[in-house]
């Protein structure tokens, strides 16, 4: 159990000049507009939480110069990849010593490291000189490899002394070392920057939807008034899906699936389209707090087109009718 407040915390790691800000209370959902307010002022740390007393915190890392590597926990029942299907390979931790061994080097655990909330780590370490490092999702293909993600440039984690009680698991993060975080082993970031390591998870290998034109039903092709519609329609529902915050993803992805599924039934839109535009929009979520699977993503996608497909859209009767 924590001594002292998630607001203490925060305090602290802004005195190591950790931009910070406030998620909901035992949530990791962001409270404020965090990419453009996280801060190291104590004054507006301290009106925060004088607002929002109960709040929990998240750490800007590309703000902090921080790079923090992943190391998770599989849901129960969940094994390795083919790939990783090795002896003693059981989580994100395990995947790290194979690369760690692979690259003659030690487990870098000698730096700051939280304790997360199902039994995974947090390591920080400073940024390296050179390119920016981004989000990358290990469950994704991307980056170093199953169960190990990152944080850097556009994102953010939970920090030290929240306590989070979701879906998927209820804990502490707590802060394990709290030495000064060490530069990022070069084997790490030599890895990071291999061609086929995407620095983030809003690039999924060969899911790009191709422009809107090449989507459009030849019912909307033909039809100057409905593909403006359709554009519109399709503009907006992608735009509630790069935007929507950790927790409520899935929910807007299902509905914007069933929406344009709809668009489908009536010979609009291509549904191979969708697909690949809503899984593009929602790797591009995934760059803010804890991303989604590629499973998850497609699985939704799938259910709400199946919904769109099966159902036709309410449209609402002309005046002087009244709706059959």
């Amino acid at each position: 159990m924590n001594a002292f407040a998630p607001v203490d915390y925060a305090r602290a790691a802004a005195r190591r000049g950790w931009p910070v800000f406030p998620l909901k209370p035992r949530h990791k959902t962001p409270q404020v507009r965090w990419k453009s307010q996280a801060t190291t002022d104590p004054d507006r740390i301290g009106a925060w939480w004088r607002r929002w007393p109960e709040a929990n915190y998240g750490i800007a890392t590309g703000p902090a110069h921080l790079l923090v590597v992943d190391l998770d926990m599989p849901q129960p029942g969940q094994n390795p990849p083919p790939e990783w299907d090795l002896p003693g390979v059981e989580d994100g931790r395990d995947v790290l010593a194979v690369l760690a061994e692979r690259a003659g080097a030690p487990l870098p655990l000698d730096t700051f490291t939280v304790t997360t909330r199902r039994g995974g780590l947090h390591l920080y370490f400073t940024h390296p000189d050179g390119p920016h490092l981004g989000n990358t999702n290990g469950d994704q293909g991307a980056g170093l490899g199953w169960k190990v993600d990152t944080r850097g440039r556009g994102g953010y984690v939970v920090g030290p002394g929240s306590f989070v009680d979701e879906p998927d698991g209820t804990g502490h993060y707590e802060p394990l070392n709290r030495d000064a975080p060490a530069p990022l082993p070069e084997w790490i970031t030599r890895l990071l920057r291999r061609p086929d390591s995407v620095s983030g998870p809003t690039a999924p290998k060969n899911r790009a939807p191709g422009p809107l034109t090449d989507g459009l039903g030849a019912i909307a092709r033909n039809d100057r008034r409905r593909a403006a519609y359709v554009r519109a329609a399709v503009r907006g529902e992608l735009a509630k899906v790069r935007s929507a915050p950790p927790g409520t993803r899935n929910t807007n992805l299902y509905i914007a699936a069933a929406s344009l599924g709809q668009l489908a039934r009536e010979g609009l839109l291509d549904q191979g389209w969708i697909r690949d535009a809503l899984h593009n929009a929602a790797c591009e979520a995934n760059a803010a707090g804890e991303p989604n699977s590629t499973r998850e993503i497609d699985a939704t996608i799938a259910s709400g087109l199946a919904k769109g497909l099966r159902e036709p859209r309410r449209t609402q009767p002309r005046p002087g009718r009244t709706a059959a």
